[in-house]
This record gives structure tokens, C-alpha cells and sequence, in this order.
């Protein structure tokens, strides 16, 4: 049976007009006690097929390297999954969302205001998304101005196993497009509400999101669900309703007016690690060698060695 979207348990908890004060107050106290690490960066732009490719430099990433040594080392001594949303730092929250949801900063933020969406209870990061995770996405959407975006597995660059989606306000940088693939997006042509980018060489779907301001967080995740199972299908990734894992590695990427998707076939090229915001057309690497070798390849090459080419 459908669900209803009246459903009661769906009650938010996020009072509207309040998520970017409790973000940016919270940021700040996060900073003062040393829970939040934000990662400097350098960037540069790379010029391909009408897109400007951003690319950043992360060479600090000491502190999230050796988080990550820690939770490994507490995972081989116990032989459990350490999760460190269950429980989350109190530093790190946000806000409740819902009854199946809350946000929390990212501890290692390379954005500024970056949301992570997480599930109160834990839930695998390779299940498919389901109502609920979209009535919360939207509620939080519908306060901050962002893209959004959810790593399918960890071949798509989830690096955590407990369902999150993300959140980053737009523009990524000052005084620029408000995400370096919009002018690629400017020349889809939809039909039916689905379409596909004409300069990107690998499969792929993208589609029109149809929400009002009139529409209630409740209305909005019932059309993004509707979109996610049609660009599922759409790109090949048929999902059996009756099981909650999803049926292959992929991004997702969604702003207010569109959502796209994207299968993977490695979480790396030549070494070159690829999320969601890489098809967003923001690329990170680690040093000089793997910035020369990006620009020698190409983002575009890239982005394709990882997800999976087109052959027509």
C-alpha cells in the first residue's frame, strides 16, 4: 500500500526560519571548543567543455586521516562498526529534523555551513533512499539555498556506512556561477521531466523538480521520491521495492529545481578520488603531481573512468 503523506509520524520538528541561525551559531561554538576542523584549500578553475571545473587542493588533511586511523584501530580491537553518528558529538548538532532525522556540521569541512542529514537510527549508507529521507532533505532545503547530495556506497565516496545525506550552500566560492555545471544543465532538454546533459560522456539522468513554496515538506519528499525511482530506472539501476539495498553504486546530486544521477564503476582514476561533487564539477586532489595529472587527463576523462561510459 502507498504510504499516506499526512502521516502523522511524519511531524517535523524543524521549526521553519530557524536552520541558518542554528547553523551559523553552532558553527561558531563548534570552532571555539575544537570540534570543527575545516580543511583550507587552494583552488583553480579548468576550462572543458563550457564548464569551469573546480578544482581545490586538499593537502591538510592530517586530522581526518587520523580520525579515520582511529576508528579503524577501534574497529579491529572490537571487531564492531564505531560509529560516529551513533552517538553523534553534541558539538556538532545542529538541529532536529524530524522524527527519523537531525543534522549535524560536518567535522571536516572543506564548504563553509556544511549539513550532514543523518538517520537517528543507524541505517546502511548502500540502502536505497527511502520518504522519509527526502521529507527531511526538503525541510532543510527548503531553509538553506544549497545543493544537496547523497555518496550511494563507497564506491561512490561514501566514507562513512551510516546514511547521511549532504547539504552545501551555494555558491561554493564568492562571485561565481552558483555551481560550476549550471551552464551544462542550461542546455538539457527535458521530456517527460527527465533529460540528459549533452556534454557529459558517461550514463546518466537528470530531472526537472516541480515543488512550490506552496507545497509542504511532506508533498516535496514524495516528489523527490518519485524523481529518484524514474532517474533509478532511467540509468538501469532497477530497484526491487521490496528490498531496502539499492542495486548498484551511484551519485545523487539535487537542488532546488533539478536532481541528477549518476552509476559508478570505481571510487577512483589514477588515484584521483570522485564524490558527488566531482559531477557537480568540484574536484578535489591531494598535492601538486595529482593536479598536474588531473589536468593532463582531464576532469571530464575523469569523471567518465568513474562512472560508466557511454557506447552509442
Amino acid at each position: 500500500m502507498a504510504k499516506k503523506i499526512t502521516d502523522s509520524s511524519e511531524q517535523l520538528l524543524l521549526k521553519s526560519g530557524h536552520l541558518w541561525s542554528r547553523l551559523t551559531q553552532q558553527t561558531e561554538y563548534a570552532r571555539q571548543t575544537g570540534a570543527l576542523h575545516s580543511i583550507t584549500t587552494d583552488y583553480q578553475f579548468i576550462e572543458q567543455n563550457n564548464i569551469s571545473f573546480l578544482v581545490r587542493s586538499v593537502s591538510n588533511l592530517v586530522k581526518k586521516e587520523k580520525a579515520q586511523q582511529k576508528q579503524k584501530q577501534k574497529e579491529t580491537i572490537t571487531g564492531k562498526y564505531f560509529d560516529p553518528f551513533l552517538p553523534y558529538e553534541e558539538d556538532l548538532f545542529v538541529s532536529d529534523i524530524s522524527p527519523t532525522h537531525l543534522c549535524l556540521l560536518n567535522k571536516f569541512n572543506v564548504v563553509e555551513h556544511h549539513l550532514l542529514i543523518v538517520t537517528r537510527d543507524f541505517e546502511e549508507q548502500d540502502n536505497l533512499l527511502n520518504f522519509h529521507d527526502f521529507v527531511a532533505l526538503w525541510a532543510c532545503m527548503q531553509e538553506i539555498d544549497g545543493l544537496a547530495f547523497y555518496n550511494g556506497g563507497r564506491i561512490a565516496g561514501a566514507s562513512q556506512r551510516h546514511k547521511h545525506l549532504q547539504l552545501v550552500p551555494l555558491p561554493f566560492i564568492p562571485n561565481t556561477e552558483t555551481i560550476p555545471i549550471q551552464p551544462a544543465i542550461n542546455e538539457v532538454v527535458f521530456s517527460n521531466a527527465l533529460g540528459r546533459i549533452p556534454s557529459f560522456p558517461f550514463n546518466h539522468a537528470i530531472a526537472q523538480i516541480k515543488i512550490t513554496d506552496l507545497d509542504s515538506p511532506l508533498i516535496a519528499g514524495k516528489t523527490m521520491l518519485d524523481c529518484y525511482h524514474s532517474l533509478l530506472e532511467k540509468v538501469g539501476l532497477s530497484i526491487d521495492m521490496e528490498s531496502l539495498l539499492q542495486p548498484g553504486a551511484y551519485n545523487l546530486l539535487a537542488t532546488r529545481h533539478w536532481m541528477l544521477l549518476v552509476p559508478r564503476s570505481q571510487e577512483a582514476f589514477n588515484n584521483i578520488s570522485i564524490n558527488s561533487l566531482g559531477f557537480a564539477g568540484s574536484l578535489f586532489v591531494r598535492d601538486r603531481p595529482s593536479l598536474e595529472l588531473l589536468k593532463e587527463l582531464s576532469p571530464m576523462k575523469i569523471l567518465t573512468n568513474v562512472g560508466i561510459p557511454n557506447h552509442n
